[in-house]
C-alpha cells in the first residue's frame, strides 16, 4: 500500500483512525470498489508500552501518543482541571485505554431508541457487536466468533480479586461472570481487548489487515484542519503534515471520527457550531450549529484507597526489582501474569438503591495503588477501588479557543452540576464500603486511607469527591444523535443539514453507556459503515445475524 496517497481524490474520506475510524477504514475498503483514506494527525502504533496490557499506565503523560488534554477549572471539582487523555496514534484511544471490554446496559440502547433514534435499540445494535467480536468462549446468540475484535477473560485470578468477589456476594450482589450476558449487575472479572497477552486495539485488529489493500491510503500525522464544502455538501478535507498543507477531495462522503473532543473540534473549525463562537474566532459560519460541542457527558470516579495486610499487590511487585524482573520475564516467557491485566482486573455493576431497575455505578477493582492516575505506585502493598457514576445527568462542553486546529479546544464536562450525581457518588462511596467491610476483605485491609474513617458523613464523602474525583476516559455525545433541534446527526449519523458528511465515533451517543466506551465506538464504527454503503447502493459489507 502506498504511504501516501496516489490521488487527491477517494470516495470516502476517514478523519481519525481511532475506535471507530479503524473500523471504518476496514469495512469501506473491504470490497475494493472503493478508494478510501484515512487521515490520523499521530502516528504509528509502533511504541512498545502499547502493546503490552498493563503498559496503559506508561502511557498518561506520553505526548507521542496521547494528546494530554486537561478540562477548564472544573467549578464544581473546587476549579480544577481535570486530565483528558486521549489517543493521538493509530488505534486512538484504543491503544492508550485500560482494555475492558463492557458494552454497556441492554436498556441504553432502548433508551437510545426511545429518543426517536430508530435503529439504534438493542436488538438493532447487537449484530454489530457480534460481528466485531472474536470472544475467546465462543459463540452463542449474544456474542461472536472470527470478528476482528479479539476479547478474552484475564490470565488466572487472584486472591484479592477472589476476596472482592466473595465480599460482594456477602453483601447482597449475584457474582456475574460475563458483564456483556443477560444482565449486567453483580461482581466478577472484566474480559479485556486482548489476546495472547497483548492489547487488540483496532488498529491491530482493523487496520493492521486492512492496510495491504490498495485501495486504502493511511497518512498518519496529517491533522485535518478542517472540511471543505460546496454549498452544503461536504467535498473535502484539508489537512497539515509538519509546516505542510494539503487537500483531499470526497467523491463519496466525508466521515468525522476524531472522537468527542476532536469531531466537534474540526466541524467548528469548518464552520459549523455556535455561530458567535465561530465570529469571534473569525471562521466563516456555514451553520449556526449550537448543538456542536454541547451536551459533553463524562463518567465521572472516585477512587478509594487501601493498605493490604499481605505482600501480594502490584506494588509490591514493581517496588521490588526482583519480583519486576521475574513479572517481566514470565511475561516474555509465557504472556501471563501482572503485566497482562488492563484498568481494572475485577470490578461490579451495584445499584445503590434496591428499587432502581439497572445498576447506577461501576466498581473497578485495582490490586495496586497511587496517588493519581499514572504516577509511582506506593512503596507499601496497596490496592484501590474506584466508584464511578453509570448514567450522569451533568452535561458539558467542547468549544475551540482559535482557529488553529494545533490549539486544544475547551473541555469543560461539568462533573457534579447535578444533584442526582453528587447523591449517587455518594450512595456508591457508601455503598463499595459496605462491600469492603464483609469479612473477605476486611482480612486484607489494614487502613482505608483514602477517604479514611474520619470521613464519614455525606457531606464528607461528597467533599472527598470534590476533591479527589477524576474522569474514567468516557467523554461523548459532543455530535449528539437525534431529531430535536440541537441534535447534530440523525439516525443513519448524517450531520443534519448536509450531504456527504457523516460523524461516527462515541461523540454521537445520546446519552452515554453505563459502563466503558469503547466497545460501543467499535459497534457505531460497525453499523456506521453499514449505513455508508447502504445509502450508496453497495450494500452490506458482511452478512450478519441476531
Amino acid at each position: 500500500m502506498p504511504a501516501q496517497p496516489t490521488s487527491a481524490h477517494f470516495d470516502y474520506i476517514i478523519v481519525g483512525a481511532g475506535s471507530a475510524g479503524c473500523v471504518l477504514a476496514n469495512r469501506l475498503s473491504a470490497s475494493g470498489r472503493h478508494r478510501v483514506l484515512l487521515l490520523e494527525a499521530g502516528g504509528h502504533d509502533r511504541h512498545f508500552w502499547i502493546h503490552v496490557p498493563l503498559g496503559f499506565g506508561k502511557l498518561f503523560d506520553n505526548a507521542k501518543v496521547n494528546w494530554l488534554y486537561k478540562s477548564e477549572p472544573e467549578p464544581e471539582l473546587n476549579n480544577r482541571r481535570i486530565i483528558q487523555p486521549r489517543g493521538k496514534v493509530l488505534g486512538g484511544s484504543s491503544s492508550i485505554n485500560g482494555l475492558l471490554y463492557i458494552r454497556g446496559q441492554h436498556e441504553d440502547f432502548d433508551h437510545w431508541r426511545q429518543l426517536g433514534n430508530a435503529g439504534w435499540g438493542f436488538a438493532d445494535v447487537l449484530p454489530f457487536f457480534r460481528r466485531a467480536e472474536d470472544q475467546q468462549r465462543g459463540a452463542d446468540e449474544l456474542h461472536g466468533t472470527g470478528g476482528p475484535l479479539a476479547v478474552s477473560d484475564v490470565c488466572e485470578p487472584h486472591p484479592l480479586c477472589e476476596a472482592f468477589i466473595e465480599a460482594a456476594q456477602a453483601a447482597g450482589f449475584p457474582r456475574n461472570d460475563d458483564f456483556n450476558g443477560p444482565r449486567q449487575e453483580g461482581a466478577g472479572y472484566f474480559q479485556l481487548t486482548a489476546k495472547n497477552g497483548r492489547r487488540w486495539s483496532t488498529a491491530v485488529g482493523y487496520l493492521r489487515q486492512a492496510r495491504r489493500r490498495q485501495n486504502l491510503a493511511v497518512v498518519s500525522d496529517a491533522l485535518a484542519s478542517r472540511v471543505l464544502f460546496a454549498g452544503r455538501r461536504a467535498i473535502g478535507v484539508e489537512y497539515r503534515r509538519g509546516e505542510a498543507n494539503a487537500t483531499a477531495y470526497a467523491d463519496g462522503e466525508v466521515i468525522v471520527a476524531g472522537g468527542a473532543f476532536n469531531s466537534p473540534q474540526l466541524l467548528q473549525l469548518s464552520g459549523l457550531g455556535p455561530a458567535k463562537i465561530l465570529r469571534d474566532l473569525g471562521i466563516d459560519v456555514i451553520a449556526d450549529m449550537p448543538g456542536v460541542g454541547a451536551d459533553l457527558q463524562d463518567h465521572l470516579q472516585v477512587r478509594m484507597q487501601y493498605r493490604c495486610t499481605e505482600p501480594i499487590t502490584m506494588n509490591d511487585v514493581i517496588n521490588n526489582w526482583r519480583h519486576r524482573y521475574g513479572a517481566g520475564l514470565r511475561y516474555f516467557m509465557t504472556r501471563r501474569g501482572l503485566l497482562t491485566i488492563g484498568a481494572g482486573y475485577a470490578g461490579a455493576f451495584l445499584r445503590t438503591r434496591q428499587e432502581l431497575e439497572t445498576p447506577d455505578v461501576q466498581i473497578h477493582f485495582l490490586i495496586f495503588s497511587a496517588d493519581t492516575a499514572g504516577a509511582s505506585l506506593h512503596a507499601f502493598p496497596g490496592f484501590m477501588t474506584s466508584v464511578c457514576q453509570l448514567r450522569p445527568e451533568s452535561r458539558g462542553f467542547v468549544r475551540i479557543k482559535s482557529s488553529d486546529p494545533r490549539v486544544a479546544p475547551a473541555i469543560q464536562p461539568r462533573y457534579l452540576t447535578s444533584r442526582t450525581d453528587c447523591d449517587t457518588v455518594v450512595a456508591g462511596l457508601k455503598t463499595m464500603r459496605r462491600v469492603m467491610n464483609q469479612k473477605a476483605m476486611r482480612n486484607y485491609i489494614a487502613e482505608e486511607r483514602a477517604p479514611g474513617e474520619a470521613c464519614q458523613s455525606d457531606a464528607d464523602l461528597l467533599a472527598f469527591a470534590r476533591d479527589n474525583g477524576t474522569t474514567v476516559y468516557h467523554p461523548t455525545s459532543t455530535c449528539r444523535m437525534g431529531s430535536d433541534p440541537n441534535a447534530v446527526v440523525d439516525e443513519r449519523l448524517r450531520v443534519r443539514g448536509f450531504t456527504g458528511l457523516r460523524v461516527i465515533d462515541a461523540s454521537i451517543m445520546p446519552t452515554v453507556v453505563s459502563g466503558n466506551t469503547n466497545a460501543a465506538a467499535v459497534m457505531i464504527g460497525e453499523k456506521g459503515a453499514d449505513m455508508v454503503l447502504e445509502d450508496a447502493g453497495a450494500g452490506a459489507p458482511v452478512a450478519i445475524s441476531a
